[in-house]
């Protein structure tokens, strides 16, 4: 059983309905806070339980502290491949996968940007990383809640199947990628898969086979890269900018001309 704390986590886990919810722990007396996840709770039939201080952290590791509630949960589900590659609008899907990223919190942090800028779903391994743990919920603001997560054996041949499925396939590489804001646009039309590799170490040469392109972020300053969640977020947000511009060029009738502003 996962043990949810802190607002959003919790508000997320009770608003999505995607894990089993056992109770809602809450201090005696209520925090402010509370209000809205008890009216959550309820709605979802989730038994509520009062609790004096000690009683309401029990079971949780140390150094986690409850902050007035505590979901009693079940774990996360998870998709298979085919499954998550079915999620979203046709030509405008965009999977991440995370190759060696064992982090709690970069894997938070990147499903948190990954939900926001409308990815449909994370594609991870079964080893080298890390679960979806309340560690991970906690530090993606309870994006977690939402949104689809895969595992597969072999990250390389689930690329290869998805490539044949019609996706893209683009992988962030700081050494030896095309700088970000030249890459072609023909690979941010359609279906994309954005592979991000551990700090450091990157991703595993095994995989250059399945890429279509790699791509790096220019960086005017003196360090040589990003943190993985801070890379992902430029590069999701370029895919956002670059998908909507071809949507709109696509709806644009021919020939037509866009008429100059007035000044």
């Amino acid at each position: 059983m996962d043990l949810l704390t802190r607002f959003h986590p919790v508000h997320e886990a009770l608003r999505a309905r995607r894990r089993a919810l056992f109770a809602l722990r809450v201090l005696e007396p209520e925090p402010g806070e509370a209000k809205p996840l008890i009216e959550l709770a309820r709605a979802a039939g989730v038994r509520i339980e009062k609790c004096a201080g000690p009683e309401l952290g029990r079971g949780l590791p140390a150094g986690v502290k409850p902050q007035g509630f505590v979901l009693e949960a079940g774990e996360l589900p998870e998709l298979g491949l085919d499954a998550l590659a079915a999620l979203g609008r046709p030509g405008r899907r965009c999977i991440v996968a995370l190759d060696g990223v064992e982090d709690p919190q970069n894997l938070g942090a990147i499903a948190r940007v990954a939900h926001a800028a409308g990815a449909s779903g994370l594609l991870l391994t079964h080893r080298r990383s890390a679960p979806l743990s309340p560690a991970v919920s906690r530090a993606s603001a309870g994006a977690i809640e939402h949104l689809p997560v895969a595992r597969v054996v072999n990250l390389a041949r689930a690329l290869k199947r998805l490539k044949e499925g019609g996706f893209w396939v683009l992988a962030a590489e700081p050494s030896a990628g095309a700088d970000l804001f030249a890459v072609e646009d023909r690979f941010w039309k359609g279906d994309l898969v954005l592979v991000l590799g551990a700090e450091g170490r990157g991703i595993r040469p095994g995989l250059e086979r399945a890429l279509d392109t790699s791509l790096a972020i220019p960086m005017a300053g003196e360090v040589a890269s990003l943190n993985v969640a801070s890379a992902a977020a430029v590069i999701l947000y370029e895919w956002v900018r670059r998908s909507r511009a071809a949507e709109e060029g696509a709806a644009e009738p021919a020939g037509s001309a866009r008429k100059p502003r007035n000044s």
